[in-house]
């Protein structure tokens, strides 16, 4: 059975309780590790009036790594996803992405589920990371699952309708290598204002077959960057190369103006993020 506390904060035990309780009331603001609520008063942003506590809910809490797939739990947080999938090479991406992001105390209780659910944080390093693996998010409701391409996740307004949970992230796994870059202007815990995601398809010899490239913090939503993907297919590996090919592309972006950077910084940066990606993702050799 699930806690009551005040009629604010209910603690159900299980995804069923959960998403009974949210089908009966939509009013309900499901939360998880909590970092975006608590940050809420310094933004002016009103708090809700009822929350719904996931964090015990283990169905929530698993990453599974298989060999077709890999599942993520939308309540693991970002540290427990980067050592879930250290040493598997071609999460490679997510794993820096999920280990880069924020600062230490926050990626111990930050979630999956929070970064993709949050509207209005465009400065998410989950999001370009999982939209270049092409993820998949699992969003159930009370009487049937769906599972949404991140690109159509992206563009719902809300991401997660009313009534319903993000409930964890698919990724179907390929023969690639990824890597994953941010900028920040200061220190590494601030919100990037850049981010450059990568996944790419490699034949022996070093061609690339296919190139997914992803980018946030730079417009209001992260996108992928399909110009630069159809550059990339059928050239060499090459860092210099790739960033060469992005210099030629960024006028195809309308970057947006932040307290933290100017909107022409942030397309001016992408080719030295799109050459550290591609430094990140492919295999130093002696």
């Amino acid at each position: 059975m699930s806690t009551v506390t005040n009629e604010r904060l209910f603690i159900p035990q299980t995804l069923r309780e959960a998403l009974d309780l949210l089908a009966e009331d939509s009013a309900i603001t499901p939360i998880a590790g909590g970092t975006w609520l608590m940050r809420a008063p310094l933004r002016g942003e009103p708090l809700p009036g009822r929350c719904l506590a996931i964090g015990a809910i283990d169905e929530l809490a698993g990453v599974q790594i298989e060999e077709a797939t890999v599942t993520i739990g939308a309540g693991v947080s970002h540290a427990a996803l980067a050592r879930a999938v250290d040493g598997v090479p071609d999460l490679r991406g997510l794993g820096q992405a999920a280990m880069k992001s924020a600062n230490p105390a926050i990626r111990e209780v930050a979630t999956v589920g929070g970064n993709l659910a949050t509207g209005g944080f465009p400065a998410a390093d989950l999001v370009p990371a999982l939209l270049a693996m092409d993820a998949e998010v699992i969003v159930a409701h009370r009487d049937r699952e769906e599972r949404v391409p991140m690109t159509r996740f992206l563009e719902r307004e809300p991401r997660v309708p009313p009534g319903s949970l993000l409930t964890g992230v698919r990724v179907a796994r390929r023969r690639q290598s990824s890597g994953h870059a941010r900028l920040t202007m200061r220190t590494a815990g601030d919100y990037a204002v850049a981010i450059v995601s990568l996944c790419l398809g490699l034949q022996e010899g070093g061609t690339i077959t296919e190139a997914r490239v992803a980018v946030g913090s730079v417009e209001p939503t992260p996108r992928r960057w399909t110009e630069l993907e159809q550059a990339l297919a059928g050239s060499r590996a090459d860092a210099a190369t790739a960033a060469q090919a992005a210099d030629s592309l960024v006028a195809g972006f309308n970057g947006r103006d932040g307290v933290e950077a100017p909107g022409w910084y942030r397309t001016r940066v992408l080719p030295t993020l799109v050459r550290r990606a591609f430094e990140a993702a492919l295999p130093r050799t002696a």
